[in-house]
């Protein structure tokens, strides 16, 4: 069995893999990157948020990305029967980017890691971690080839960012249930003409079906966009027929989707996708550390998957520089505090709008101008801006409002 020596091994080759390996590569390691799948390969996570652009930047990615011509984004439109709050990035509280992508995403994680290799870093796809050891910060890594024969790979630390194969939570049965309900969601692209009769297509729409049913509408540059419902796995269960009869059922079923997408050519069979929230006991270990949608994945409603991945990959791979430069890093002070601090604010916007309270503050018909800014920067990804009222207090702050608006609204009722 061969033996390969590195610094730095990185697991996943999505966004947050991608973007860490880029930092330990600047930063004079040597670094090395494994990929189960072959790519490119298809995952939901498709309208990116502002804040990621800082990770992409400071990883490199920003001309490459630009080249691709994908489509700009500038904000999120909500919509509620004939309710409609849109929220404009250049109109929010946090300094920062104001602008973003909407991406399928098997072309997306495809530049990314065309510009890691780029860079000089090997990336073996179809390789599979089947087993780890670790000696202190050392580890010795197994992985299965493409052919079938095994290597080892030593290094000095690794960093995983494996997604949904969640590899160390797996192999040293760190996960944990997420407080959050199982959900479900089918989705597909859809031939979209007619898009510019409907919306821009500059944002993403999310459409209020029912209190637990929601729909996100995706336009692309290719004149394509991806549709999705998401909803407890009972809702799909009203409907009857092929993956296709189903999708183009519940199309139908809402106004919106049906007036636009109703008639609308299948660009690929409908997909589904359920049981993603899932957590985990430690974000680190004496020679690991986790990032991206291994830590956490919440919950699709807010787009904040890859904006978590980022800029986890970002924060995690600096300090692992920091560590092999030797420095002693304090990881619970220093990456897993902000993480979590992150991950939470997002946490309370997403049950915020399962409850309803979140869907009364966005939909109220006379909104303050500074609460709005206040939340669109949380809807931009900067969870992290404790200088904002609803990310400090995210925990508290949101049903309170919601009750006071509920309140102004049946006084005005009763008038």
């Amino acid at each position: 069995m061969t033996t390969e020596y590195v610094d730095v091994l990185v697991i996943g080759a999505g966004p947050s893999g991608s973007v860490a390996a880029s930092i330990v590569k600047q930063a004079g390691y040597s670094v090395k990157m494994v990929e189960k799948m072959q790519f490119p390969r298809f995952v939901i996570g498709e309208s990116l948020l502002p804040r990621c652009m800082e990770a992409l930047d400071a990883a490199g990615f920003l001309p490459a990305l630009r080249a691709q011509g994908f489509q700009e984004k500038f904000g999120a439109k909500f919509v509620k029967g004939d309710q409609v709050a849109d929220f404009d990035f250049s109109n929010k509280f946090t300094e920062g980017w104001s602008q973003t992508w909407q991406v399928p995403r098997a072309n997306f994680d495809q530049v990314l890691a065309d510009e890691v290799q780029r860079m000089s870093i090997p990336l073996e796809f179809e390789t599979e971690v089947t087993a780890i050891q670790f000696d202190g910060t050392d580890s010795t890594t197994r992985v299965t080839c493409p052919d079938g024969s095994e290597k080892e790979i030593k290094a000095r630390f690794i960093i995983d960012a494996s997604g949904y194969g969640r590899v160390i939570p797996r192999l040293f049965k760190l996960d944990r249930p997420s407080n959050l309900p199982g959900r479900k969601t089918m989705f597909a692209h859809f031939e979209d003409p007619n898009r510019f009769l409907f919306d821009e297509p500059n944002r993403i729409t999310v459409i209020a079906h029912r209190p637990d049913v929601w729909v996100w509408v995706i336009p692309f540059s290719t004149g394509k966009t991806s549709v999705g419902f998401v909803a407890n796995p009972s809702f799909f269960e009203e409907f009857e027929g092929t993956a296709e009869q189903k999708l183009r059922a519940i199309i139908q079923s809402n106004d919106y989707t049906n007036q636009r997408f109703g008639d609308s050519a299948f660009v690929f069979e409908p997909r589904t996708l359920e049981g993603w929230s899932v957590t985990t006991n430690q974000f680190f270990g004496e020679g690991f550390v986790l990032t991206g949608n291994v830590t956490e994945f919440l919950d699709p409603i807010f787009s904040s998957g890859v904006t978590l991945a980022t800029v986890s990959g970002h924060k995690a791979a600096t300090l692992v520089c920091r560590q092999l430069a030797g420095e002693t890093i304090d990881w619970q002070r220093e990456y897993v505090e902000p993480t979590q601090q992150g991950v939470n604010t997002f946490r309370s916007y997403v049950m915020g709008w399962y409850d309803g309270s979140l869907q009364d503050i966005i939909f109220a018909p006379n909104p303050d101008p500074e609460i709005k800014k206040q939340i669109c920067s949380v809807l931009a990804g900067y969870v992290w801006d404790l200088n904002n009222p609803f990310v400090r207090q995210h925990s508290r702050v949101l049903k309170p409002l919601a009750n006071i608006i509920r309140m102004e609204a049946e006084a005005d009722a009763g008038r």
